[in-house]
């Protein structure tokens, strides 16, 4: 796909290739944006994040690198609202914007990573799967909902854009792993990140088994 026009969502966090994304649509274009996305043969629409600012009334800053996304199901009620869930598919840049009339629209083109990691960078996937499964173990620990444990893909390719949609990390973070340019440079900023977020983690944790009942002197 180079240089074609797609309908676009805006979002406040960032979709990752193979995150499941699903979204409550309610506002009057987005209705109709959904509807044009039904009758496209690959039902796709690109999500990219809003930077700064907010989308209602036109005032947002919107990244350039975003996420094709594929609508897997749906539900309209009687008032026109949509429930759609849907997954991303592959990074796309948005090469640029056209007008939002009626709905966010973009011509984007795929932006492809490396189709075969080399042997030192499966290992080095793999040792990042083991800190990512701590750092939810400890992240659970604490008493955070890390939500349902995941297999994640053995290809790291994919499995690193899992590794981030799926440790507690900011939508800044989400983005940047996003927009790193290869593989190598995706899992050395997912290294940098589950590192950090593991020291956090200790700290909170001994934090709490020092103090477990978060009482503090008056």
């Amino acid at each position: 796909m180079t240089n074609l026009a797609i309908p676009m969502f805006p979002l406040g966090s960032v979709l990752l290739p193979s995150m499941v994304l699903p979204l409550h649509i309610f506002e009057p274009r987005y209705r109709e944006m959904m509807e044009d996305v039904m009758q496209r043969e690959d039902r796709s629409f690109g999500v990219v994040l809003i930077e700064q600012g907010h989308e209602v009334g036109g005032q947002d800053r919107r990244s350039s690198v975003g996420t094709l996304a594929r609508v897997l199901e749906t539900d309209r009620a009687p008032d026109g609202r949509w429930a759609v869930v849907s997954v991303g598919l592959s990074r796309i840049r948005v090469e640029q914007w056209l007008a939002d009339d009626p709905y966010p629209q973009a011509l984007v083109s795929q932006w492809p990573d490396e189709s075969v990691a080399s042997d030192a960078q499966t290992v080095r996937y793999h040792a990042l799967l083991a800190q990512h499964r701590r750092l939810l173990a400890l992240t659970s620990e604490i008493g955070h909902d890390v939500g349902p444990v995941q297999e994640l893909s053995d290809d790291p390719t994919l499995g690193s854009f899992q590794i981030a949609a799926t440790a507690p990390l900011s939508s800044l973070d989400r983005y940047q792993t996003l927009a790193a340019p290869t593989l190598e440079d995706r899992l050395g900023l997912i290294e940098r990140l589950l590192e950090s977020a593991l020291l956090l983690a200790e700290l909170e944790l001994g934090q709490a088994m020092i103090d477990p009942l978060g009482d503090t002197d008056n």
